[in-house]
């Protein structure tokens, strides 16, 4: 009768590492005392002291986000290479590291998405908030109907300076967070008004109904998007903030930085 070792013999033989999500002090000393093994530890910590870490910009609870996320963070600090595979172990039912899969990396997959959490000025709860609502915007509209919405998160201070009001601004006065369920309803509502929405970084809805005033000069973005997305290019170019624009016309969700395209998603797929 076949062992375990000749069932499962494929799922490790020949990997070029080994990831670690959030392991135990003993667990990680184990590993990494076999020989010729790459080990690379992923988590919001290096709580082991790792050699390798790449760092997790939040606590993903679905093992699909947390593997794609340690993944794009190892290939873009260089750790890992297109085309390796990964041994990856993680936890899905317990505390402990209790799951194993195999992963192969894909450069051409990256999408920007670690880039985004990971290096914005905002909290990555914030930006995950923000891009989980436009996602949902994109898949369901506004009473079945797309719509397109206008997103910029972090230096509220300065977005708030390079622009003007469009209309009344219904978030003056209060102290809502985008997050909440009752708050995300709102901005469902307000987003088929013209206008952005400026939140801050720690996710506190400052304005609505913004009209973006920085010089689009020198702002390159991909042919056939709109005014919408010059104006969230050129935004985040002049500040230090991230625009998450959702194109009424395509569907698509896009995030810029620094005055660059970094992050396309698809609603549909994401």
């Amino acid at each position: 009768m076949a062992g375990l070792d000749d069932v499962f013999g494929d799922l490790f033989a020949s990997v070029d590492a080994v990831a670690l999500f959030s392991p135990s002090g003993s667990y990680y000393e184990q590993v990494a005392a076999v020989e010729d093994l790459n080990v690379i530890v992923v988590g919001t910590e290096n709580a082991v002291g790792a050699e390798t870490f790449v760092e997790l910009p939040l606590e993903f609870e679905d093992i699909t986000e947390r593997i794609r996320f340690g993944l794009e963070g190892a290939l873009e600090q260089d750790v890992i290479e297109d085309g390796d595979e990964l041994l990856c172990a993680t936890s899905a039912f317990s505390d402990g590291i209790d799951t194993i899969s195999r992963v192969r990396a894909d450069a051409e997959s990256h999408t920007g998405i670690y880039d985004l959490f990971a290096k914005s000025r905002a909290e990555p709860e914030v930006v995950k908030a923000v891009l989980e609502l436009a996602i949902e915007l994109g898949q369901k509209g506004q009473k079945g109907k797309p719509v397109g919405a206008l997103f910029v998160v972090g230096d509220a201070g300065k977005v708030m300076n390079k622009s003007r009001p469009l209309s009344y601004n219904p978030f003056e006065k209060s102290h809502v967070h985008v997050g909440d369920p009752i708050v995300n309803v709102m901005l469902k509502e307000f987003s088929r008004l013209d206008g952005a929405f400026v939140i801050s970084d720690a996710g506190k809805i400052v304005s609505a109904y913004r009209y973006l005033e920085p010089s689009a000069e020198g702002v390159d973005i991909p042919k056939g998007l709109g005014a919408r997305h010059m104006a969230g290019g050129a935004i985040t170019r002049d500040t230090n903030a991230i625009a998450i624009v959702l194109s009424e016309s395509d569907g698509l969700v896009r995030a810029f930085k620094g005055g660059e395209l970094i992050l396309e998603v698809d609603p549909e797929a994401y």
